[in-house]
């Protein structure tokens, strides 16, 4: 009988629930959006209840339309999940219930709490760099905390008392999905770990100096797996038809995109342009300590091989510049619309929108500054504006990539593209003029669930994932891959033109 695996794909904004095949071809999905709670300027929120219930539906959904094909759920072997990542989530332990709203990767609120994390250090924001790889930022899941313990008594009871569990969204989904508070397991995967501030890259376990650094109780923290390994089995009682199925695998969204990319080699990179925009620089069994604005992660990790590390480049706002322009400021009913749009314009009339909406991540690093547009004039119509929104995440890209290479020292020639808004061939053609290098697009988009399935379908040694990783890897090396290629196609003085207007627009962004 033929072997199925299961995907769980949380994003910031929906969940989806899709289904591959043996081969490692998609078979059907189902997704459904969620709330987005914002309280005030810069804070994002969601409810840890809507997030779960969402990917319950969508597994549901997608079973019915699976057996609607034909197919027999009891195939349906592993189930692997990926995730938003450093979004904090705290529970109590004896109901299982959410203690707070989870505060979401892009919340800016602990720019207080990270200031004065900074300024009482003599190392600045690289005060525990050299142990999980990151600068102290907004970004990371350990201000949450912090700032989830100095305002909510409930929350500093619970964690003061040891009552308290917390995880990043792949161990709140794992722990309810593996019955919650009858027998839950708390557990998470090295990559999500770290993305805390608190997991030591080089053993891959909680740093006790990252915890006291940050004032926080080791009981509340979930075990560190590799990515593919066994993290329990489904009990849920919405999903009765899957109980007892394991779920093996668990990537951080880009990880898992890093994974589906099969980007295994040292030196190959991909760029997810999703809500926000990621980039993610396999450098093999090496940690690379990053001097220029990037991060250092661990990129994954097989059960039995050694991890593998990368480069990060991230970008807060891509996708979600898009969703501003519909749903804010109504200029466009579809995110599709903004490609028409953009085509109408040669050029983007000298407009450049900073986009930095939630600050601006990597690699200036400044959660205080707010979106801008420049180069305004009588002359701008919607197209320059649906142009320079698509050009904002390509321009950034760039400066990232700058960085990559240098620290690097091996210049990137061609970067793998995914996520909603590579699906747009008219950024995907900018991102290729602005960088002067090919940008590819495999022909299967859902590069992300697919990493999911990949470490899952590893660990049970299925279909095209028998053998192992290292058998499987040397397989996707060899593969002829269906890509779809854009070239550079204006000069290299054009392309220093336009991202001179870019570092201009930074500049005054920063400097305000």
């Amino acid at each position: 009988m033929p072997s199925f695996i299961g995907a769980i794909d949380n994003g910031t904004t929906s969940s989806r629930f899709l289904i591959f095949d043996e081969r490692g071809e998609l078979v059907i999905g189902h997704q459904l959006e969620y709330r987005q709670i914002f309280p005030h300027p810069g804070w994002v929120e969601q409810d840890p209840m809507d997030i779960l219930g969402s990917v319950v539906a969508c597994i549901d959904g997608a079973l019915r339309k699976f057996e609607l094909q034909g197919n027999n759920v009891k195939n349906l072997k592993a189930v692997g999940i990926t995730n938003q990542r450093e979004t904090a989530v705290v529970w109590d332990k004896n109901t299982g219930r959410p203690l707070h709203n989870a505060i979401v990767w892009s919340d800016t609120r602990t720019k207080d709490i990270v200031h004065d994390f900074i300024e009482s250090s003599d190392q600045g924001a690289d005060a525990v760099k050299d142990i999980c790889g990151l600068p102290i930022t907004t970004y990371f899941s350990a201000v949450k905390l912090r700032w989830l313990l100095e305002n909510s008594a409930e929350v500093k009871e619970a964690h003061d008392n040891g009552n308290m569990m917390f995880g990043t969204v792949d161990s709140w989904l794992i722990y309810n999905l593996t019955g919650g508070k009858e027998g839950g397991v708390h557990v998470t995967d090295v990559t999500n770990a770290s993305r805390t501030m608190l997991m030591d890259i080089k053993s891959l376990k909680w740093s006790d100096k990252c915890l006291e650094f940050f004032g926080i109780n080791s009981e509340i923290l979930p075990e560190i797996r590799p990515s593919s390994a066994h993290f329990g089995d489904i009990k849920h009682p919405q999903l009765s038809q899957i109980e007892g199925i394991p779920i093996a695998g668990c990537l951080g969204d880009q990880h898992a995109a890093l994974v589906g990319q099969h980007c295994f080699q040292e030196g190959e990179a991909k760029n997810t342009y999703g809500t926000g925009c990621f980039m993610l620089f396999n450098t093999g069994t090496e940690i690379i300590p990053s001097n220029m604005g990037l991060l250092t992660t661990v990129g994954y990790q097989f059960e039995g091989e050694p991890a593998a590390y990368a480069l990060e480049g991230s970008i807060a706002v891509a996708g979600s510049a898009v969703k501003w322009l519909r749903d804010s400021m109504g200029m466009i009913k579809s995110a599709e619309e903004i490609n028409d749009l953009a085509a109408a314009a040669k050029d983007n009339g000298g407009l450049v929108f900073v986009t930095a909406f939630s600050g601006l991540f990597a690699p200036y690093w400044r959660p205080d500054v707010r979106g801008a547009i420049y180069g305004i004039s009588q002359h701008t119509t919607k197209h320059h504006l649906a142009r320079a929104t698509l050009e904002a995440s390509c321009f950034q890209t760039r400066a990232i990539l700058d960085a990559m290479n240098a620290e690097s020292g091996h210049p990137l020639k061609s970067l793998r593209a995914d996520g909603g808004l590579s699906n747009s061939d008219i950024c995907m053609q900018l991102q290729a003029d602005i960088l002067g290098i090919e940008v590819s697009r495999p022909q299967m988009r859902e590069t992300t669930a697919l990493g999911a399935a990949t470490a899952a379908g590893v660990h049970l040694g299925i279909g095209i994932w028998e053998g192992g990783f290292k058998a499987f890897a040397k397989r996707a090396a060899a593969a002829k891959e269906v890509l779809q290629i854009f070239e550079p196609k204006i000069s290299e003085t054009q392309r220093e033109e336009q991202y001179d207007l870019w570092k201009t627009a930074i500049a005054k962004t920063l400097a305000e």
